[in-house]
């Protein structure tokens, strides 16, 4: 049986708002997407993972849909729609819409109708509980972007519940009219011919608000399976499911070949391994290199005779890999190559993030007033309410905030980096004048580079998409190293995390005379002449015994 396109190919995610601007609005849109088309097909992706540009009000930059079959106007038309998914088939690119149904916006004309009167049959596609004595809500949950899960409506008389705040009310997915209805939206983007979905917070589906069971509850796999007999049998397309609350033991049930589900999942587990258990995100950045291996490890050996991995570094909501596993500054390049190189070779689908390619930092924002995510902006509220200033909150948002990764795409060095030719949404970094598409390209040691060899070599040897994974050095402070085997060939993966030079042992290197993968100009060195490791040195070599 051939092997499912996913499997070999590349993704890459595109923020539209910050990606490229092609009127001058200062927001980005699809005619600007259009435009750098041949940039990815330059790159090698063989997928495009799209964040959301349906009709909303922006108060979650699209993740608060109000019309699911309609197009946001600062993105563009349906028609403009139509032509990048033919211009992108064209270039051998398939679309995949991130759809958003654990909740809408509070602007969808269901919530609207819902929130009139409770005859409407539109009331029942939510969730909403009845007022307690002292007619406060039912419960104290409180929302991820800050304040209270519960909000009432005074039409109503009733409170709804919002699992991520008053804008976005959560779908009744209990209800099987709701299930028609997001089944029937499905069915008809998927006939236009897109290449399948990225489902967004989908292990909140079917949660169960009385018992506070929200993540995984009961019902999720049930539903998954009706979902994807109705939608995705006998289709050609790619499933992901975001779940932050997946782990290695339950990953199976998303994505395992006889589950008929998802193709695989969105995992965190090495996201939240170094953030502060009680602060969150916006807290101090605790990475441990051991600790980041063996959560890795365990996501490749639990999948690695069913189901399927989602590799990736950062996306929309995460900072900047760069920025928190290497380098800013002199080795910048070499950190980002590392980082990949170590990454991407494991087994799994790999999911780029817009600006990675060519290793883009962190926001270099001053102030509060310069962000404008909305989870950033509320949970300042909730750590003010605490004690916390704005200033020690301000250093942990430039390290772990969702804006991090949304300042506009730097393709050149000139104004606004080439996104726009009017004023950006949000403020562009100022290190564009170095760090942009037009430099890093002619660079044939730069990211970009690297990124297109990497791409490359994932449709070249079948022992990077099929081979077992063995970790190698688990308790090293500094390398990463792994071992990928199939039917006689091996690859021999190496990274070091440090900034530093890093003794090395000969002894270390399973037995084989290695070969640089990379070494096109004999620039590479030598893997048995190496008695250290340069800094964030990294590179991967079969053996050719």
């Amino acid at each position: 049986m051939a092997q499912p396109w996913w499997k070999t190919a590349t993704g890459y995610q595109i923020y539209p708002r910050s990606f490229c601007d092609s009127n001058g609005d200062g927001i980005g849109d699809i005619p600007g997407i259009i435009s750098k088309l041949d940039h990815l097909e330059d790159l090698g992706i063989g997928f495009i993972w799209l964040s959301p540009v349906y009709a909303s009000p922006m108060r979650d930059n699209g993740y608060d849909i109000s019309d699911y079959r309609a197009i946001a106007p600062e993105f563009g038309t349906m028609a403009d729609f139509d032509q990048m998914l033919s211009e992108a088939a064209s270039r051998d690119i398939r679309i995949v819409m991130d759809l958003v149904v654990n909740h809408c916006s509070s602007d969808h004309p269901w919530f609207l109708a819902a929130s009139r009167s409770t005859e409407a049959p539109e009331h029942a596609l939510f969730y909403w509980a009845e007022p307690e004595v002292d007619g406060g809500p039912p419960d104290d949950q409180r929302a991820c972007f800050g304040g209270p899960a519960w909000h009432w409506v005074e039409a109503v008389g009733k409170y709804y519940y919002g699992h991520f705040g008053p804008q976005q009310p959560d779908l009744n997915w209990h209800n099987p009219d709701l299930r028609d209805r997001i089944y029937d939206m499905m069915n008809w983007w998927l006939d236009k011919g897109i290449g399948g979905f990225r489902l967004d917070v989908v292990d909140l589906l079917g949660k169960d608000l009385k018992n506070r069971i929200y993540h995984q509850a009961p019902d999720l796999h049930p539903l998954l399976r009706e979902m994807h007999e109705r939608c995705f049998a006998g289709r050609d397309i790619l499933t992901v499911g975001e779940s932050w609350s997946a782990s290695p033991e339950t990953a199976i049930f998303y994505s395992g070949r006889d589950r008929r589900e998802l193709d695989m999942v969105f995992s965190f587990n090495q996201i939240e391994a170094a953030w502060d258990p009680d602060i969150g995100r916006y807290g101090p950045f605790l990475f441990d290199l051991p600790k980041h291996k063996q959560v890795l490890a365990a996501w490749q050996h639990a999948l690695a005779d069913d189901g399927w991995n989602a590799l990736f570094l950062s996306n929309h909501d995460l900072p900047r890999p760069v920025s928190l596993y290497g380098d800013e500054g002199p080795l910048r390049v070499a950190s980002a190559r590392m980082i990949a190189t170590v990454t991407y070779l494991m087994r799994g689908t790999p999911f780029l993030f817009q600006g990675e390619e060519i290793g883009m930092t962190n926001a270099d924002f001053t102030s509060l007033d310069q962000f404008r995510d909305i989870e950033t902006l509320g949970q300042a509220k909730e750590q003010f309410a605490l004690g916390v200033d704005e200033a020690t909150f301000v250093q942990g948002a430039l390290k772990n905030g969702r804006d991090n990764a949304r300042t506009p795409m730097q393709w050149t060095s000139g104004p606004h980096a080439g996104f726009s030719s009017g004023t950006p949404w949000i403020d562009v970094n100022a290190n564009h004048s170095r760090i942009n598409v037009a430099a890093d390209k002619t660079d044939p040691d730069g990211v970009f580079a690297h990124y297109e060899n990497l791409i490359q070599l994932r449709r070249d040897l079948p022992v990077i998409t099929d081979g077992d994974f063995t970790l190698l050095l688990a308790d090293h402070p500094d390398i990463f190293a792994y071992l990928r085997e199939i039917e006689g060939m091996k690859l021999l993966v190496l990274g070091s995390f440090a900034k530093t030079p890093v003794p090395f042992d000969q002894r270390w290197l399973p037995q084989g005379r290695w070969s640089s993968v990379f070494d096109d100009d004999g620039s590479t060195p030598q893997l048995h002449s190496l008695s250290e490791l340069p800094p964030f040195f990294s590179g991967a070599w079969i053996d050719v015994n």
